[in-house]
């Protein structure tokens, strides 16, 4: 990620990135994933489940405003908050699924945002434009936010075992399928911005 050390290379992965700070605090949900396993098979408290979910989605929220706060944006911090994100949430459902706090009803409703950013999360990846027009342009997404909350809750709902989860979790499918469509409509226009910078250039 950028620092005010050095200009950007825009557009490009770089494996000094991964030690920054946000980058960090994005890498710590791999550790925390684990801790929620343990704790769910062993600890078996809602509270401590709920704790480890806490923790993780703080560093979600601090890795990105750090990295906006301090200019440190880059294409490496990206794919590197959306992997960590991703494998958090993925352990968090298998662990649920496993024991039986989630069935696949509720694992499809709670997927919803996840399945429809996959093919934008590759072709992000491996588009040159679309990499340096989002180290350009970071807004956070607010439908991506109040998704994330809502799958939170969701997720603590089966954690106690509330029995209106099914109802939260579709209301989570919705809020995850806006979301994504969000997501779909940014990067178009970045593309679509970077694709005409490109020509006038």
């Amino acid at each position: 990620m950028l620092t005010p050390h050095y200009a950007p290379a825009v557009g490009h992965y770089r494996i000094r990135d991964l030690w920054t700070i946000p980058s960090l605090i994005s890498l710590a949900r791999l550790p925390l994933a684990g801790v929620f396993v343990l704790v769910v098979l062993f600890v078996r408290t809602p509270f401590a489940a709920l704790a480890v979910l806490a923790a993780s989605g703080t560093t979600d929220m601090l890795d990105g405003w750090y990295a906006r706060k301090h200019h440190m944006v880059t294409p490496t911090g990206a794919v590197v908050d959306a992997i960590t994100d991703k494998a958090f949430a993925l352990t968090v459902i298998v662990t649920l699924v496993a024991t039986r706090y989630l069935d696949a009803a509720a694992v499809l409703l709670l997927t919803t945002r996840e399945i429809g950013e996959f093919p934008l999360v590759v072709w992000m990846s491996a588009s040159r434009r679309a990499r340096r027009g989002q180290s350009e342009r970071t807004m956070a997404n607010i439908p991506g936010k109040l998704a994330t909350t809502l799958q939170f809750a969701t997720v603590t709902a089966a954690l106690f075992r509330w029995p209106h989860m099914p109802m939260l979790a579709a209301v989570t499918a919705g809020a995850g399928a806006v979301a994504a469509v969000t997501y779909w409509i940014r990067a178009i226009e970045i593309v679509r911005s970077e694709r005409v910078h490109d020509r006038a250039a």
